[in-house]
């Protein structure tokens, strides 16, 4: 048979797949291509959520949990998919995001909680976030890539050529995936106005939420930061006109339409702002823990991050890993069941003890498929816990690494700063205004942990714009 005939049946039997998978999306009155049934979906979601929660954390206020659950509840009766199994949950993040993943899990932060001034905004933020689940924006993304990689398949069957450069495409098909296209924005934008008009919120806070967004945006930038809410959405700069475009179409009377100000808001007084340094934080090369009491020295440079389950840090060169995570059993137990990995071998112990407590550390080799690696891990017992502490490289490159990370390993010790051992979050802290007040009296009335610009921020008061008089505004405190 020729290899034109082949190519022709295969891509038949391509169509004939696609044209089988499409089906009518009962939000957007859209044909969509899905490989993914709605089982699947589900499946899909519940698999994923226990990763979420072990990454980022709940928040550990119920009040606050059930609040959130209740209103995506509603939400989620009005959609066009009531019956998906929705979960809404707040983690306990102080980045400004919100996401979902497919099956009907719905997640905010406590960051963009802390952010926003009214529960209309909070609705709006669940009925996007609920849009891209109705939608099927995740599904159909993932249905996208494997016709392409069906495609890419059709290809590797005709050209051996293609095939070298195969795995390679498919990882940039993923990395595709990860960010909704600003058509699916939209698309989520409009079906999150849909829900909050059926059930009377105004729908016009979710444009507020936008220009929060952008204002936070500049905000990280400027400091150098990225927000997390960038790296699965477009800007939301262009989206304010969009939403306003959607509302006004409707020619409908919002006077009465529910905001809701200062229910919300106290819903949210008292919530940890900014980073928890109880779980945790850098200062500079120092990385303090003062709940389990322990510090450690990173080498100089290198990026750094505190996770829910692990600490790590890497060289700007990328060729190399810190890694601080929870073990089981005494040091040398753990040892012996790290050594016993396939792949892995260890050798000779070089200390039983690190800074007065007990303690195995040992160098060890590593093969995988395509890499051999080399490094140093530690456990050490400390407060009742065996920590993990993990630092490794291309063989090649143990030389450039070996000094740095020995000598972070062995850093790890007691944390006795009575200052680092006292510390504590800040938190949101409302106050009744009496009168109206420009930002600068504001903050001087009512002295905060952050700067002016963050207040403003937090209470979307924008440049010249005064805090109304009767009205409860946002601070932040250290208590």
């Amino acid at each position: 048979m020729r290899r034109g005939h082949i190519a022709r049946l295969i891509m038949a039997g391509a169509t004939v797949l696609a044209a089988a998978a499409c089906a009518v999306n009962p939000a957007t009155g859209e044909r969509q291509l899905s490989f993914i049934s709605e089982s699947e979906e589900i499946q899909m979601g519940r698999e994923a959520d226990p990763e979420v929660v072990a990454s980022l954390g709940l928040y550990p206020d119920s009040a606050v949990q059930r609040y959130v659950r209740g209103l995506g509840e509603e939400l989620a009766a009005v959609s066009e998919r009531p019956n998906l199994p929705w979960t809404f949950r707040v983690l306990d993040d102080p980045t400004v995001n919100a996401f979902a993943i497919p099956g009907g899990f719905i997640y905010v932060t406590r960051g963009i909680l802390s952010h926003l001034t009214s529960e209309a905004q909070l609705v709006g933020i669940l009925g996007h976030e609920i849009g891209h689940v109705t939608a099927r924006h995740s599904v159909n993304q993932m249905s996208r890539q494997q016709l392409a990689q069906l495609g890419l398949g059709v290809g590797m069957i005709l050209s051996e050529q293609v095939a070298a450069v195969g795995d390679l495409a498919a990882a940039g098909l993923q990395v595709l995936s990860l960010r909704f296209s600003r058509e699916d924005e939209s698309q989520a934008d409009g079906l999150g106005i849909r829900y909050m008009r059926r059930l009377d919120y105004d729908p016009r806070e979710l444009a507020s939420v936008m220009r929060m967004l952008e204002r936070t945006s500049e905000l990280a930038q400027g400091s150098g930061r990225v927000p997390e809410w960038l790296s699965t959405h477009p800007d939301p700069a262009n989206r304010v006109d969009d939403i306003q475009r959607i509302v006004a179409t409707a020619d409908e009377d919002l006077s009465a339409a529910i905001v809701r100000r200062n229910g919300f808001l106290r819903q949210i007084d008292a919530m940890v702002f900014g980073t928890n340094p109880r779980e945790g934080y850098f200062d500079g090369d120092v990385f303090h823990h003062p709940d389990l009491r322990f510090r450690i020295d990173f080498p100089t440079g290198w990026q750094k991050a505190n996770g829910k389950s692990a600490v790590q840090a890497g060289p700007p060169s990328e060729d190399a890993i810190l890694a601080l995570t929870l073990a089981e059993g005494s040091p040398s137990a753990a040892l012996d069941e790290f050594g016993a990995q396939d792949g892995v071998s260890v050798g000779g112990v070089m200390a039983r003890q690190v800074n007065g407590l007990t303690a195995a550390l040992a160098p060890f080799a590593a093969q995988s498929q395509e890499n051999r690696f080399r490094g140093l891990v530690l456990f050490v017992s400390h407060g009742g816990i065996t920590y993990q502490f993990l630092g490794y490289t291309y063989e090649a490159r143990w030389g450039s690494h070996a000094d740095a990370i020995e000598a972070a390993l062995r850093s790890f010790r007691p944390e006795t700063d009575p200052d680092v051992l006292a510390a504590t979050p800040d938190r949101i802290e409302l106050v009744e205004l009496d009168g109206s007040l420009t930002l600068a009296g504001f903050v001087e009335r009512y002295p905060s942990a952050v700067a002016p610009e963050v207040i403003a921020l937090i209470n979307q008061v924008e440049s010249g714009e005064a805090f109304e008089g009767g009205t409860l505004a946002k601070r932040v405190t250290t208590r």
